[in-house]
């Protein structure tokens, strides 16, 4: 591969990619592959033998000196210690009280580490082919930097691009949404949208990027707060947009107003999306760290379902707990892909807050397809706690919700997709208190959880 540029090398950023990528290996959570593996399907293959396992790090490519790194945010304790909290009932939290006291991050006017080399074809990034009907090679984890010109501030939003040659790639916008606005403006005025792509952040800046904040709030302002007011951002040549200055690699280029192409591929429901025509972006230049490191999200395994999903029960969390202020957990399901399907726990004091609370989780995530609201006493990240409360706790003539032709998410199969209308349900499987708490009392062994099994077991002498 041709490349411009210093061989200096650049210790890591605490708060860039790489430096969360040492603290995986400190941790025991992450592998490196040294054997050379091909981006067409292998790298793949290998990483959903990962799922709900350590993040990889492929150090040898086919056809590529760029290393590939994939299942960064593959559980969710590793998105807790991204955020730098305790446990994992605390992102939420600290999400919310983030975007609560979210600052502008500090600018960096000298050269970024991006600029340290350049390439101009897009075919020396290790773009990977993931599944058998994909329409082609996909990154997955890009976030796409664009200024909303209707109010000069900047957008960010993770999209998934397909390649098409060399200097093209397909971007999947979805109507409406913020960077499809920002587009369209710029359509409508006969222009170009110029945009920085950023490959390989800090997951904390992919968290805020994937949230869905209102138009107009510049994502970065939230990823800061989430870093403890450390993110530092660098000025994009060709776009004059602000990035983070550590990412490992940056696409700069313009979205064209009068090209489309057809995409598709996995989605997180894992299965194929339908045939869309899609904008084309075409690149300007690629900038790259030394020792860059390409970072695939694969989709439909957990960590695209994840990192969608969980800065979206950070938002349901607080919206609810607005109408619900007993609110203790909202949890998207691992069956529901992360997505379509939600367990709210709250402390209940009313007959009618559970159906409040159903209301809210509607209104907050207009993709939520099923929500059940059940006790503090049950555990929402359980489904056989859930499927207990469900079946003891509730009547479905009276705890049943049902709304028809409502707005849905594209993505589920069974859906009108084409108009995007569903049918929701919301089911309150919380007790009744009508009757004396006692009656659904779940019954404990006093002492049960000090109990130590290996203390009761004799050890074999051999």
């Amino acid at each position: 591969m041709a490349i411009e540029g210093s061989e200096e090398k650049r210790l890591y950023n605490n708060n860039d990619f790489r430096g969360f990528l040492s603290l995986l290996e400190k941790e025991n959570d992450l592998i490196r592959i040294n054997k050379t593996v091909s981006s067409k399907f292998e790298i793949a293959a290998v990483v959903s033998k990962f799922e709900r396992k350590q993040a990889v790090l492929f150090e040898k490519i086919e056809g590529s000196e760029i290393l590939v790194a994939s299942n960064i945010l593959g559980t969710r304790k590793r998105f807790s210690l991204a955020l730098g909290v305790n446990d994992e009932k605390s992102i939420h939290n600290h999400i919310v009280k983030s975007i609560a006291k979210a600052s502008p991050p500090r600018i960096i006017s000298s050269d970024a580490p991006f600029y340290e080399n350049s390439s101009d074809d897009l075919n020396d990034l290790p773009v990977i082919t993931h599944f058998e009907k994909d329409a082609g090679p996909f990154i997955t984890s890009s976030i796409v930097f664009a200024k909303n010109q209707e109010n000069e501030n900047q957008n960010s939003s993770t999209h998934r691009l397909l390649l098409l040659d060399k200097k093209h790639m397909a971007i999947r916008m979805v109507e409406g949404r913020h960077l499809h606005k920002c587009y369209s403006f710029a359509k409508e005025h006969g222009e170009d949208l110029k945009v920085a792509i950023a490959i390989g952040v800090h997951p904390a800046v992919s968290i805020a990027a994937a949230y869905q904040a209102a138009y107009g709030i510049d994502e970065m302002l939230i990823a800061n707060s989430l870093l403890g007011n450390d993110l530092t951002l660098s000025k994009s040549n060709f776009s004059q947009l602000f990035v983070p200055t550590h990412t490992e690699i940056i696409l700069e280029g313009k979205i064209l107003k009068d090209r489309t192409e057809e995409e598709w591929m996995v989605e997180m429901l894992r299965t194929y999306d339908f045939k869309r025509k899609q904008p084309v972006f075409e690149l300007d230049r690629i900038r790259f760290r030394n020792d860059a490191i390409f970072y695939d999200i694969l989709p439909g395994f957990s960590e695209h379902r994840l990192l969608m999903g969980l800065p979206v029960e950070a938002k349901m969390f607080e919206v609810i707990k607005n109408v619900v202020p007993s609110t203790k957990i909202v949890h998207l399901t691992d069956g529901g892909c992360n997505w379509l399907d939600a367990v709210i726990q709250i402390k209940k004091r009313l007959e009618g807050e559970p159906k409040n609370a159903l209301l809210a989780a509607f209104a907050a995530h207009p993709s939520l397809k099923m929500a059940i609201v059940v006790d503090d006493d049950i555990d929402p990240t359980n489904p056989v706690s859930v499927e207990y409360a469900m079946s003891t706790r509730c009547q479905a003539d009276r705890g049943f919700l049902i709304v028809s032709n409502a707005k849905g998410s594209s993505l589920d199969p069974s859906s009108d997709q084409q108009n995007l209308l569903t049918a929701k349900v919301g089911i309150d499987a919380t007790a009744t208190l009508t009757k004396p708490r006692e009656r659904f009392e779940i019954a404990k062994i006093p002492g049960e959880e000090n109990i130590k099994l290996s203390d009761y077991m004799s050890s074999s002498s051999g």
